[in-house]
């Protein structure tokens, strides 16, 4: 296992996750990100998650002091310079994106840029810095510590011994790697989100209820959680830029936001994060 550290930029839902995953499998952390308030949000969140996993007795309390102990949180993103490995995770907002790649590549030469992007494309990503053959997609799943997978996209400038460091460091989190192509949305969300998307429209035209959808699908479909639910999980928000990037990248109006996700975003109706979405969360 490394000795350099692993740096994690962004620390919302997903930084979090990918940061706890690093810590209980034994790598050093460095968690960036521009608001100490969030950062100390995010260690309690850790912290949290971590006791969950010692109540289920899946971790020692030993283990866990030593996971948080691995632990180190800045706002400079300069302290990330001497990490092996660098995985964004910011909000998805291109522009935003390009500057944090743009800025990380000047930081460091050697490092590892892999991208926790949900939908957008890597080639532009690695097209801003200078080691474009250092970037990749590592494209984790919400709750980061409870699921498997975790996309691998390529991007065209992308070297196999990148893919290969990647998909190895996937290993050793616990997760399983599958490669995808830089297509917009790649595989899970292409298929997933278009679902939400259908699922909005049915409640947007009366043709059924939020819990009539999720329900149906849970039954019908063998879905651990309705559409609508998963959604409220996953961000409203995140779930309409991913819409957006569909239907911009194939120009095909099979990909049109519904008009009440558009609307529900607008009103701050967020999901799980805001505490309403389709559902009503305490």
């Amino acid at each position: 296992m490394s000795q350099q550290p692993i740096g994690v930029v962004g620390a919302g839902t997903m930084g979090q996750g990918i940061a706890q995953v690093l810590v209980t499998s034994g790598f050093d952390v460095k968690l960036y990100d521009v608001a100490d308030e969030q950062l100390e949000r995010a260690r309690g969140a850790i912290d949290k998650g971590l006791a969950k996993l010692v109540s289920k007795e899946k971790l020692s309390d030993a283990d866990r002091e030593a996971a948080l102990a691995r632990l180190d949180t800045t706002t400079a993103l300069d302290a990330l310079r001497d990490c092996e490995v660098i995985i964004e995770a910011a909000p998805e907002q291109p522009a935003l994106k390009e500057k944090l790649f743009r800025d990380l590549s000047r930081l460091t030469h050697e490092a590892i840029l892999a991208s926790n992007t949900s939908s957008l494309s890597l080639t532009r990503l690695a097209a801003v810095c200078e080691r474009p053959e250092r970037v990749v997609g590592m494209h984790f799943f919400n709750p980061v510590p409870v699921l498997k997978l975790v996309e691998v996209i390529r991007a065209e400038q992308t070297s196999d011994a990148t893919v290969t460091r990647i998909e190895q460091l996937a290993a050793d989190l616990g997760k399983t790697a599958v490669p995808v192509g830089d297509s917009p949305g790649f595989a899970v969300n292409r298929l997933l989100v278009p679902m939400i998307n259908e699922a909005a429209f049915l409640v947007q035209e009366g043709a059924a209820t939020p819990e009539a959808v999720d329900e149906a699908m849970k039954l019908g479909a063998a879905h651990p959680m309705g559409p609508l639910a998963l959604a409220d999980l996953i961000g409203l928000d995140v779930c309409l830029a991913i819409m957006e990037v569909l239907q911009e990248g194939f120009g095909d109006p099979k990909y049109r936001p519904c008009p009440l996700l558009k609307r529900m975003v607008d009103a701050g109706y967020l999901g799980r994060k805001s505490g309403r979405g389709f559902h009503v969360y305490n």
